[in-house]
């Protein structure tokens, strides 16, 4: 089965005049090929996916396929029903998938029983990996450490979690107690290296749309265990790693992608683009690092 580890990228989803910009799209996920990173995840949350349709989807993950290089591709499809996911999967399921990112389902506030039936249910009616997304922030529900393990020893097709909970003991109780072989890979950039120091796998992550190569160097040396190395490149990120959540993702990272004169800064409501205060922010994240 695939195993994800290292750099995976939550790419974003460019927009011109309302259209999904699909030549800047495709020159994203050439960037971030050409830097390296070992998996792409598209129509995730850093991709504006609930504003997406059908159509768009598809011709989305299509492209990225297209451009993939033989990367994995972890795929977003999580809704807040078992219809509505299963429904997600079927569509995309031809589009070029190797494994399904699965969100905690949102608005529901599910019980921890609740949650583990839904993914139970959800993997029985795939052959594909899944990777389970924990993050409470965006859909108001956590799902425990006991849970997590729960599913990872008892659903053989769940692989792995993306915690972007921010609880640092919860992550170190999953790699405490999950089997061998269960990845846990950071949803928040600025605890990536902490989380790697004690076992995680690597990151979904934001700001590699804007640094891949540096994310890719910083996780490839985590995972050989080079953590001097690995800490210098997080110490210089620290700055965007954070300032990449100033407003609601993918606002920040889109104000600087548009700064680097990489697409456009627009967004699709419900978000709003970014506020004033918010590009000189990443302006000067940017001219900091050099990047402009």
């Amino acid at each position: 089965m695939i195993e994800l580890k290292g750099c995976g990228t939550a790419l974003v989803t460019p927009f011109k005049d309302g259209e999904v910009d699909y030549e800047s799209y495709a020159e994203l996920i050439d960037r971030q090929v050409d830097a390296g990173v070992d998996f792409l995840v598209p129509l995730a949350t850093t991709g504006e996916t609930p504003a997406l349709s059908s159509e768009e989807k598809i011709a989305l993950l299509k492209l990225t396929q297209g451009h993939a290089a033989g990367k994995p591709l972890l795929v977003g499809c999580g809704s807040n029903s078992v219809p509505g996911t299963l429904a997600n999967m079927k569509l995309l399921e031809d589009c070029g998938a190797d494994a399904w990112l699965v969100v905690v389902p949102f608005y529901n506030k599910p019980t921890q029983e609740g949650q583990y039936l839904y993914f139970k249910a959800v993997a029985s009616s795939t052959d594909k990996p899944i990777i389970i997304y924990n993050v409470p922030g965006r859909t108001g529900a956590n799902m425990a450490a006991q849970t997590c393990i729960r599913l990872a020893k008892e659903v053989p097709n769940i692989i792995g979690i993306k915690e972007a909970s921010g609880k640092l003991d919860q992550v170190y109780e999953i790699l405490d107690g999950a089997p061998e072989g269960f990845s846990v890979l950071s949803g928040d950039d600025d605890l990536t290296l902490e989380m790697m120091k004690h076992g995680a796998k690597g990151v979904i992550s934001v700001a590699s749309n804007i640094v891949p190569a540096a994310v890719k160097e910083m996780t490839g040396a985590a995972l050989e265990g080079r953590f001097d190395e690995a800490e210098a490149v997080d110490a210089k990120l620290q700055p965007l790693f954070k300032n990449c959540f100033v407003e609601s993702n993918p606002i920040p990272v889109k104000s600087a992608l548009s700064i680097m004169g990489l697409m456009s800064a627009e967004v699709r409501l419900p978000l709003s683009e970014a506020s004033s205060q918010t590009e000189s922010t990443m302006r000067k994240t940017l001219e900091d690092l050099s990047l402009i």
